[in-house]
């Protein structure tokens, strides 16, 4: 065995050749016009054409060139389609569910536009199966929320349920359990339109709002997401407003007994253990008394709620993003204001549905053999997580640290950083204000990863206000460090965020109701402490890493959270491991570069698909895919896996799939918005991580180090950006 790993260990040697390849910058082009993908968010995404086919396999070329090629390929598209403001923003995709609601809220506002209309339904039945349903990734199989959202909103817009495609639709509905299996939020949005009960889904009293911001059940005390997606919708349980629709337009077929029939509580959310007492039991029984109240509320108590969760609503639709800056609680805004009197003319209406407006995006799609014109939904934007990517991307590929380019998107990060205190503040009290958000303002909801991310990228750069560049350092890594949970690692928007009671109310059937601390931000943590000069000496850095060998798998890989799956969350952590100056001796280092190695595909690339959140012999399995298999190698060479034949195949599986233009092609689902429920894809994931990948490669192979290991070696030689706890 050892023989035949020197003999591979040799055969990777020679695939680079002797001499060091001279690590360039790229060369510096002006940015073309984007093209106005997304409303007025431009982006740009050509079209596959002749010009940007694979390289023909005949093409000779040494490996050395090659990746120095295929960087400044890539490096080149990417700087023709930064943005004028100096940000890098691509489409973030979900799945059909938000289409599907977006036809819903307008039929619910009486504000249909036809165009409009006729293009989501195109987009519809061309992410239909042939089984007749909708998934909610790519490759996945049909799911029972988004086929049942899918099918009303055709028929709320006029399509027969005669068609084929409906036929179709309906069988697989009911051959899934029909209308009652699916999950709490398409009931609400089907009662919305008197489709369900609202008997048949668990009730929230707006009365929630009236606990102390400490207390146990508290509004706090669940994600920011939950948050801003629930206050509204207490607002709407407490009016029950209804959206009559005729009748051929509702979807009673697909209830496996006639409506009339159903016993709710024999069907989720309410259906219970079989064990006596268990916490679901008690909830549902919970449930239970609060819809009597519910029929005779004390009027006091109800007004005063309703004032605090409109007033709580209201300070934050500010801002220039909609509440919380994600669809459903933007959606959710407006069915609320409308609930508390609000006209369709007021300016708040007006601006929350502008704001929804910008998230749609045109593009075309095969329905029947034919292309048409399509129209879909992304649930946010991503300019700050893809600009903050992007720059450590480039870094590492040799780009100066004070290029221009870089320079430009330094200088709109800084304009982003927090300045206000959100709702973190509850649960992180001696925190201020710094951290970063997601999206293009989100100014209540920074979060810790793209904040971790953003500091790791400026501290690359060369600003050319020095000053101002090491306050907005200091200010950020301040609030990193003070969201660090107390069992060593780090949530995204909350600290502690983790009462795991939550997950067994009626109402949370998706099982994200909380913002726990998970492996793959605690990995990032670390190696955003590592750039800014720190090393295991700092005190947030031992109750992390032992937080994640808490939190290792039995086969050596680790959870990944935020992105699909166990090769993401591996990723990270490795990552962090490496920075913070862990010994990658460590047995429980080598298991998991032993668990990725074992997962590489025959094509040399990596994969992984979403069912590996619900079954987990689908761990680190699925077919190749750049995202993906860009990670596993970063992981190997943080690890310190850089010479193997393993790593080799990986590199050229990347140079391999390049396309002409330096781009990739990637339609996977690799991004996650919640386990088992919500998936994304990143368009731009397939581009920036094997850039980063081929970067590292090359580094390590010429070099013997990382660029970033390069900076990160200066800042602790200097101290530059080490600051006082």
């Amino acid at each position: 065995m050892k023989l035949i790993k020197a003999l591979f260990s040799r055969l990777s040697d020679s695939l680079l050749s002797n001499g060091a390849a001279k690590l360039s910058p790229a060369p510096d082009f002006s940015p073309t016009p984007p093209l106005r993908l997304v409303s007025d968010k431009p982006t740009m995404l050509p079209p596959l054409d002749a010009a940007t086919t694979r390289r023909p396999p005949t093409h000779a070329v040494s490996q050395p060139d090659a990746i120095d090629d295929a960087i400044r390929r890539s490096q080149s598209w990417f700087l023709a389609r930064q943005h004028p403001e100096g940000h890098w923003v691509a489409e973030l995709e979900a799945d059909t569910t938000l289409t599907s609601e977006y036809l819903m809220l307008r039929r619910f506002l009486d504000c249909v536009d036809p165009e409009r209309e006729r293009k989501a339904v195109q987009y519809l039945k061309a992410m239909q199966l042939p089984d007749g349903g909708w998934p909610i990734y790519y490759g996945g199989p049909a799911e029972i929320s988004a086929s049942v959202k899918a099918y009303f909103a055709l028929k709320l817009s006029g399509v027969s349920a005669d068609e084929p495609c409906m036929v179709r639709a309906k069988d697989r509905i009911l051959a899934m359990g029909g209308v009652v299996q699916a999950n709490v939020f398409t009931k609400i949005a089907l009662a919305l339109f008197d489709q369900y009960d609202w008997e048949g889904i668990p009730h929230m009293p707006v009365e929630l709002m009236l606990l102390p911001k400490k207390f146990y059940f508290s509004i706090y005390a669940i994600s920011y997401w939950s948050r801003a997606v629930l206050i509204p919708l207490l607002i709407v349980f407490a009016h029950q407003p209804v959206c009559r629709i005729p009748r051929e337009q509702g979807i009673e077929e697909l209830y496996p007994i006639p409506r009339q029939e159903i016993r709710y509580w024999r069907f989720p959310p309410f259906n219970k253990d079989q064990n006596w007492f268990t916490a679901h039991n008690f909830f549902v029984a919970l449930d239970a008394l609060l819809k009597i109240y519910d029929r005779m509320p004390l009027t006091i108590l109800r007004e005063k709620a309703l004032h605090k969760a409109a007033t709580w609503m209201l300070e934050r639709l500010k801002g220039a993003g909609g509440l919380g800056a994600i669809y459903p609680a933007m959606a959710n805004s407006i069915v609320a204001l409308r609930c508390l009197g609000y006209d369709m003319d007021d300016p708040l209406i007006v601006k929350a549905l502008r704001e929804i407006e910008e998230l749609e995006v045109y593009d075309s799609a095969s329905v029947d053999g034919q292309r048409v014109p399509t129209l879909h939904l992304q649930p946010c934007f991503s300019p700050i997580w893809d600009t903050a990517l992007l720059i450590n991307a480039l870094v590492e590929g040799g780009m100066p640290a004070d290029h221009p380019a870089l320079l430009k998107a330094g200088s709109y990060l800084m304009s982003r950083q927090t300045k206000t205190v959100g709702d973190w503040k509850i649960s992180s009290p001696n925190a201020e204000p710094g951290g970063w958000y997601f999206q293009f303002e989100n100014e209540f909801y920074p979060d810790v990863d793209d904040s971790a991310v953003v500091l790791m990228a400026l501290s690359k750069l060369r600003m050319p206000e020095p000053a101002l560049h090491r306050e907005a350092l200091q200010r950020g890594m301040q609030w990193v460090v003070a969201m660090q949970g107390s069992d060593g690692g780090w949530g995204a928007y909350d600290k502690d965020n983790n009462r795991i009671v939550f997950n067994y109310i009626p109402f949370a059937d998706h099982k994200a109701l909380l913002d726990p601390s998970t492996s793959d931000l605690t990995g990032r943590c670390l190696e955003m402490l590592a750039a800014l000069g720190y090393d295991k000496s700092h005190p947030a850095v031992k109750p992390a890493l032992a937080f994640l060998k808490r939190e290792q798998e039995a086969d050596g890989s680790w959870y990944g959270r935020w992105g699909v799956n166990y090769i993401y969350g591996t990723w990270s952590v490795l990552a962090g491991l490496r920075a913070i100056g862990e010994d990658l001796s460590a047995p429980y280092i080598r298991r998991a570069v032993t668990w990725l190695e074992s997962k590489q595909n025959p094509d040399g690339g990596w994969g992984e698909s979403c069912l590996s959140y619900a079954d987990e012999a689908y761990s680190g399995k699925g077919e190749s895919a750049p995202s993906q298999t860009a990670w596993a190698l970063m992981a190997l060479m943080s690890a310190g896996v850089t010479d193997s034949f393993c790593v080799a195949r990986g590199v050229q599986y990347l140079l391999r799939h390049q396309l002409k233009d330096g781009s990739w092609e990637e339609v996977r689902h690799t991004g996650t918005g919640f386990p088992r429920v919500f998936y994304l894809r990143y368009h731009w994931y397939c581009q920036y991580f094997p850039l980063w990948a081929l970067a590292m490669y090359r580094n390590l192979r010429s070099r013997g180090k990382m660029r970033a290991d390069e900076v990160r070696q200066h800042v602790q030689g200097a101290g530059s950006y080490r600051f006082d706890r």
